[in-house]
């Protein structure tokens, strides 16, 4: 049963996002707190009891559980807001952006290819929040001066982090080697290949998304944006700081460099980014009225992507917590016939995308994949071939989609655009790369069953 209440709570949460029957927050938040009361009733304690009232009452404690997992990422985003915020008031990007605009011109199939390429370069660290935080606030601005949809823009990008997120030292790799106690290199090497060919889909795919771009905005609107002149209302004018450029380029790279390193010296994100808001507003405003009014402006956007982020950590304490998400991943299990133990790493292949919806990392990783492999080694299948199946998607090309993942919000948040409409032009996407990738494997060896 509390299988059953885990899907349902997964499927129904993302079917009222999707058709956005309710924002992101009411369903994160109401659908599984009605399951988890539904769940009380099947609950057993250690003593082998149902106590149903006291089942009811800890809903409480696994929501605040999970929010606590979420805690200081949420600080990050709403600092990290306010930061990109004071820097694109003061102008700092506009002279980026008349530079990118000079080389590669307003050709969407161009910007379209190039985003999915500077993506790619950028999540070389394998975190997905630093990429999300260089990438999205740096293009969010040539999109908008070109016309291009911002969609457009997350899905690349999505596209782009999710596929490199395989790299050895990425979350995926590193927990399916820990799991299965094998040389993170031994999984990984032989997915170079089909790594290099989910890839060179990502620029495929993003060719075509650009040239939809292309055809959609139309080369006499194209034309209009090389000819326009910026204008700026005189409170937009009176906020510019172009001798505060240089200084400002500093706090971004200090930033970039405190977020790529930081973990060396224990200094968090959300540390890095309150300290870096400080400075930027400090020096690029001085008055304390200009202070609360630049905070004020964008309070609206921070708030909201917090919530929602606080909003998917009492989701994921719920589902966790009430013990749904183990009972899912051993009914998922057991769907599968003996019969076909030979081809579970195809299925798990092919499972593997969309089960970054419905489990996080550490619960498919260290709970659903040596259940898997230890099934198939039984079988004759070589466990090392499931763990390879399972990196082509799960927690890689689904992270930037799965509700189960803060960064998703962050790109969503710093993006403007909704989750549901993110997920519907994504994940079609990210399931054919996985595709790609699993088909490679086939053929190469990779993955042999």
């Amino acid at each position: 049963m509390l299988a059953f209440l885990g899907f349902l709570t997964v499927i129904g949460m993302l079917a009222l996002v999707m058709t956005k029957k309710a924002s992101p927050i009411v369903a994160l938040i109401g659908v599984p707190s009605i399951t988890g009361i539904v769940a009380s009733f099947f609950i057993v304690n250690k003593e082998g009891v149902v106590n149903v009232v006291g089942n009811v009452l800890s809903l409480g404690g696994m929501i605040s559980s999970g929010i606590g997992t979420v805690a200081a990422t949420g600080v990050m985003f709403i600092f990290s807001i306010l930061f990109f915020g004071v820097l694109t008031d003061a102008g700092t990007f506009r002279p980026i952006i008349k530079k990118i605009l000079s080389i590669i011109g307003v050709d969407p199939v161009k910007v379209a290819i190039g985003t999915a390429v500077l993506a790619m370069l950028v999540h070389l660290d394998g975190s997905g929040a630093v990429t999300f935080l260089i990438c999205i606030p740096a293009l969010l601005p040539v999109y908008d001066a070109i016309g291009m949809k911002r969609t457009t823009l997350a899905s690349i990008v999505a596209l782009a982090a999710g596929t490199m997120n395989i790299v050895p030292w990425g979350g995926p790799t590193i927990r399916a080697a820990t799991a299965l106690e094998m040389n993170v290199m031994t999984l990984f090497s032989p997915v170079i290949p089909p790594l290099l060919c989910g890839l060179l889909a990502v620029l495929v795919f993003a060719f075509f998304l650009g040239r939809a771009e292309k055809s959609r905005i139309g080369n006499l609107a194209l034309a209009s944006v090389i000819q326009q002149e910026e204008t700026f209302t005189e409170e937009q004018q009176a906020l510019l700081r172009p001798k505060m450029f240089g200084v400002n380029i500093l706090l971004i790279v200090v930033a970039i460099v405190g977020l790529i390193g930081g973990g060396h010296l224990k200094i968090g994100p959300a540390v890095i980014f309150m300290l870096c808001f400080v400075l930027a507003i400090v020096i690029n405003y001085p008055s304390p009225k200009i202070q609360r009014e630049r905070v004020d402006s964008h309070a609206k956007s921070a708030l909201m992507m917090a919530s929602v982020l606080f909003a998917a950590g009492a989701f994921t304490g719920i589902v966790k917590n009430t013990g749904m998400i183990t009972e899912m991943a051993n009914t998922l299990v057991s769907f599968i016939p003996v019969s076909l133990g030979r081809f579970f790493p195809i299925i798990t292949g092919v499972i593997s995308m969309p089960a970054s919806l419905l489990f996080d990392p550490d619960s498919f990783y260290f709970g659903v994949l040596p259940v898997l492999s230890n099934t198939a080694a039984g079988l004759g299948v070589e466990s090392v071939n499931v763990a390879r199946a399972a990196i082509l998607g799960q927690m890689t090309t689904g992270f930037p989609v799965s509700p189960l993942t803060p960064s998703t919000f962050l790109l969503i948040g710093l993006s403007g655009v909704e989750f549901g409409e993110h997920q519907k032009k994504t994940i079609p996407l990210a399931f054919a790369v996985t595709i790609v990738m699993l088909v490679v494997s086939l053929i190469t060896g990779a993955i042999q069953i």
